[in-house]
């Protein structure tokens, strides 16, 4: 694990591209949260959890920008930075998963299909995640 992390191979345009977008969205995302979307993301927290809703929200909104200034400005961090961005993507993934099955309005995810549809996505967003840190790794001049 300790080689993946410290292995700096270079990054392709396209993954550049994929880190800042990223780093961009998350950072929007995080201010989001402390701010104007607030109440949709509380939607987001399962009845289940054992927190406060608006302090979840609150929590991950500091780690969203948190995250998404690192995608931003350590671009030599990104293989870390963009690994852990997966990492709180599959983390949160139960928050959409309790939005579908509890049918909570947010974010104009009004129906059934459109909150499975939001499902869908998030692997997109782990795949992304990866693909901007790096992963996988060109093989000799290909991937």
């Amino acid at each position: 694990m300790k080689k993946l992390l410290t292995r700096k191979p270079r990054a392709t345009r396209s993954q550049d591209i994929t880190r800042l977008a990223l780093g961009a969205f998350m950072s929007y995302a995080g201010v989001s949260h402390l701010t104007f979307a607030r109440d949709d993301f509380q939607a987001q927290v399962p009845s289940w959890f054992p927190a406060d809703p608006d302090f979840v929200v609150l929590a991950s909104g500091v780690v969203e920008i948190a995250l998404g200034a690192s995608l931003l400005a350590l671009p030599k961090q990104r293989r870390l930075t963009g690994l852990a961005l997966a990492a709180f993507y599959v983390a949160v993934f139960p928050g959409n998963i309790a939005q579908y099955t509890e049918h909570r309005d947010a974010f104009n995810l009004d129906t059934d299909t459109k909150r499975l549809v939001r499902l869908a996505f998030q692997p997109v967003l782990v795949a992304a995640a990866l693909y901007g840190a790096g992963l996988p790794e060109k093989k000799n001049g290909r991937r």
